[in-house]
């Protein structure tokens, strides 16, 4: 099956991926846009998971998992969630009606922040949306609120973190999608190699396993290379640990790869 347009009107997938940490521990290529069979992607994520004994305390997404089908899936198999709320006439009434905002401080800026129950999709849970406005850079008018504020909503169910807590846990989201770029760039996600989605998503599974593998072995290699990190992205790898002088000896009946360094490689043995 070749794939559809996507909203921006090109050809392209909508892969669902789930990452813990710097690891890729999910992978379904979907055919759609990216509300498309959601559920049942996240569904499957969930439960395989589970099987393996492990259980979500938290998940994060961004305003694309934002549906009540979807949030219902998230809410019953994480102990908390953070989904980015996108914009709504209902929210924007209740918004207008805030009176108490309180100021915080994230990464050297100041935003308001408040947090209202959360009713739009359901009246029976107890959820909670975290709002942060700021000055928009032109000062236009906003339509809907009328004002010159930029909205931006978080919706959850965690009532114990701070407003700022609940913000910069989901901007460290920000993190986990260096993850695409390291995929695009590193990995050959950024020009797929066949025309079909089943195919692309084999060679998306298999490199996604490649780049476990890799971020394993890092690790270790950074232990002992002092100018290797466990961030180190491949090609700098190429040059500072693969690329090497060497030459094959024969010696005491037997071949012998013999290094032209002084780096530690025979710490790794």
């Amino acid at each position: 099956m070749g794939c559809k347009k996507t909203y921006k009107k090109n050809k392209g997938y909508f892969p669902g991926i789930a990452t813990i940490g710097n690891k890729i521990v999910g992978i379904e290529n979907r055919d759609g846009n990216v509300k498309f069979k959601q559920k049942d992607t996240l569904e499957r994520f969930y439960t395989q998971l589970e099987s393996e004994g492990i259980s979500i305390n938290r998940s994060r997404m961004d305003g694309g998992s934002y549906s009540k089908k979807i949030i219902n899936v998230v809410d019953k198999h994480s102990k908390l969630f953070y989904i980015r709320a996108n914009k709504s006439a209902d929210l924007f009434e209740q918004i207008n009606n805030i009176t108490d905002w309180k100021t915080i401080e994230i990464n050297f800026k100041n935003y308001e922040v408040t947090s209202i129950p959360f009713t739009q999709f359901y009246e029976d849970k107890n959820y909670r949306l975290v709002i942060m406005h700021e000055k928009n850079d032109d000062r236009q008018l906003d339509i809907f609120t009328q004002d010159t504020y930029v909205y931006r909503s978080i919706l959850t169910n965690d009532h114990e973190s701070t407003e700022k807590e609940v913000i910069e846990y989901y901007n460290a989201k920000g993190k986990s999608k260096k993850i695409f770029d390291e995929m695009n760039n590193d990995f050959g996600w950024k020009r797929l190699p066949f025309t079909f989605l089943n195919e692309n998503n084999s060679f998306m599974i298999i490199t996604a396993i490649i780049k476990n593998f890799y971020k394993y072995i890092i690790a270790i290699v950074a232990k002992k290379f002092v100018d290797i990190n466990p961030t180190t992205r491949i090609k700098r790898f190429v040059f500072r640990f693969i690329t090497v002088a060497r030459r094959w000896v024969y010696q005491g009946r037997k071949w012998i790869l013999k290094l032209f360094t002084k780096r530690p490689y025979y710490q790794l043995i």
